[in-house]
């Protein structure tokens, strides 16, 4: 396959994966589970395919702003929420050769971890805590780890629920992997 035509695939790949992520945010919303301190993007599971191609980089990225399009958090969403996916999604590309008995186990691990942070502070601010010079001695520590851990476990039950079994599912199908993977 020459240059180009790997860059369309690349492109298109990217594109596949964007949709798939917004489609699967949506039905979410639908079901009031996409936005909020309690959330269950079934979409996240999808966070696990860095693993397999760096089209999913830029996918899940793109897919996770037009999703938060319908956020009620607005533009705090689009910026944030987003930065959230694009450093999980670049951290799973870095640990997706720490697997045991050939199950990325760490994959999933940074879509919780970003998105309970960043979310969860984003969410925190939100809803009225304040972040002043005082930071650590006005800030709502108590609501902020309560939507730290609300999203981190929602994050937890979507990417290890779903997506580590995503990841074993493609890895052990040839053909799917050779479709996804670069």
């Amino acid at each position: 396959m020459d240059q180009q035509s790997k860059r369309t695939l690349h492109i298109a790949q990217g594109a596949v994966i964007a949709a798939a992520y917004t489609v699967l945010t949506w039905l979410a919303a639908l079901l009031d589970l996409a936005y909020g301190p309690v959330q269950f993007r079934f979409s996240e599971a999808l966070t696990i395919l860095p693993i397999f191609t760096t089209a999913a980089v830029p996918g899940l990225t793109i897919g996770c702003l037009l999703s938060n399009i319908l956020s009620g958090y607005g533009i705090y969403d689009l910026i944030f929420g987003t930065l959230a996916t694009l450093l999980a999604t670049l951290v799973t590309r870095l640990v997706r050769n720490v697997k045991i008995r050939g199950v990325p186990v760490l994959a999933p691990l940074p879509p919780i971890l970003f998105n309970a942070f960043i979310v969860g502070l984003e969410i925190t601010i939100l809803n009225g805590a304040k972040i002043s010079p005082e930071c650590f001695t006005n800030f709502n520590w108590v609501l902020y780890w309560t939507n730290a851990g609300s999203v981190g476990l929602g994050e937890l039950v979507i990417c290890y629920g779903l997506g580590l079994p995503l990841a074993v599912l493609i890895e052990r199908n040839q053909k799917l992997k050779r479709i996804i993977a670069e």
